[in-house]
């Protein structure tokens, strides 16, 4: 394997046209080598548990959820290895063209492999047809006779906006699902049974958006004490629930979000006992939903994770604000953990790097300002 950062910083890589390169390269479940960065992309399949908490009648029909590959990125050889970088992605995403590059990065400047895995529901875990714009058609015309052509109404955001409209419990479902499929992923990992890692692996996390508050959760609950030693890199994420403005033509229309709202800030945790799991997990959650909801508890996790958590939060970025980060952690361990950045060409949460920029050069040079701070902390 190069040296670490050999083809970032001495070859000097365009982002930009690493982005572009890699999307060509890959293809979702077919194993792949870069020459030129020695490095892999291999993928393992994964069966994801019926559990109670996540069956719904629809859901359980959608076989691609609970039988799916995952791809990860690592040096051209095959030794076994003892540590891992997971990494998790936004809200409402279908393929994984933003975090190739991400990936591909994180493995060359750390020297360990990479793990991109689906959220439930989400990528690979998905229907075709969730982002085939014939299929959505009449769903999307629907939406928008409905609530009057609302500009946030988009062929990228009808398929999981309907499903939330009808039933917001999905998002917590989703959640738990997916939580539990990472327990199962770290338990294979760390007792030697996954072909790529030795017994006791240590598994860092980057996590970025909605799979930043997933990681938090995960890492708050702690089942088996399976995260206990995990580091956490959270980018362009770690806000608390209340202050996400999750409105966005890639993400969820204003119906949707609304609804979602609404539902977890008013009804989420006040229904019977028997209507959900009270585990820690379901606490975990409960605390990242609104800055006063248990904030001692959850202010005092984040105080004693020390040095395990540190992030980076965009100014400009309007679906994580940073605001939402300081609830989350307190503003004491807000200020000391995460950085706040600008940068000086147009950008947004869904695109924070954008290829197609004029300013090519500026993109270059902050996406390797973001990612070496990443790497140098999961390093």
């Amino acid at each position: 394997m190069p040296a670490k950062g050999d083809f970032f910083t001495k070859k000097k890589m365009n982002y930009c046209q690493r982005f572009a390169e890699l999307i060509n390269l890959y293809r979702q479940g077919t194993d792949c080598s870069m020459a030129d960065t020695k490095t892999a992309i291999r993928f393992f399949p994964f069966g994801s548990a019926l559990r109670p908490e996540t069956l719904l009648p629809n859901d359980k029909a959608i076989e691609e959820n609970y039988s799916f590959e995952y791809p990860v990125f690592l040096a051209s050889d095959n030794r076994k290895h003892d540590e891992a970088i997971l990494l998790l992605h936004g809200l409402n995403e279908r393929n994984w063209n933003k975090y190739l590059t991400w990936a591909e990065y994180l493995c060359i400047n750390t020297g360990k492999p990479v793990i991109l895995f689906p959220i439930a529901f989400h990528m690979n875990r998905s229907p075709a047809s969730w982002s085939t714009p014939r299929a959505l058609a009449s769903l999307l015309n629907f939406r928008r006779r409905k609530y009057n052509d609302d500009r946030s109404i988009s062929f990228a955001n009808v398929a999981l906006s309907d499903r939330i409209s009808q039933n917001p419990e999905r998002f917590y479902m989703s959640g738990r699902q997916t939580y539990s499929d990472l327990i199962s992923l770290f338990e294979t990992i760390k007792s030697g049974r996954h072909p790529l890692f030795r017994e006791d692996t240590q598994i860092d996390i980057f996590a970025y958006s909605i799979g930043a508050f997933l990681a938090q959760v995960a890492l708050m609950a702690n089942p088996g004490k399976l995260f206990s030693h995990t580091r956490l890199f959270m980018f362009c994420g770690g806000s608390i629930f209340r202050s996400m403005h999750g409105i966005s033509r890639s993400i969820m229309d204003r119906a949707a979000f609304e609804k979602l709202y609404d539902y977890y800030i008013h009804v989420f945790g006040s229904e019977s006992d028997d209507k959900w799991s009270r585990d820690e997990a379901f606490n975990a959650f409960y605390r990242m939903i609104s800055p006063d909801r248990f904030r001692a508890q959850r202010e005092a996790f984040f105080e004693q994770s020390g040095e395990r958590i540190k992030g980076i939060v965009l100014a400009r970025d309007r679906v994580i604000p940073y605001q939402g980060v300081e609830e989350a952690l307190g503003e004491k361990k807000a200020k000391e953990r995460i950085e706040l950045l600008d940068f000086p060409f147009p950008y947004s949460h869904e695109n924070p790097f954008p290829a197609n920029s004029s300013d090519i050069s500026s993109v270059n040079r902050f996406f390797t300002d973001v990612f070496s701070r990443a790497a140098s902390f999961l390093a």
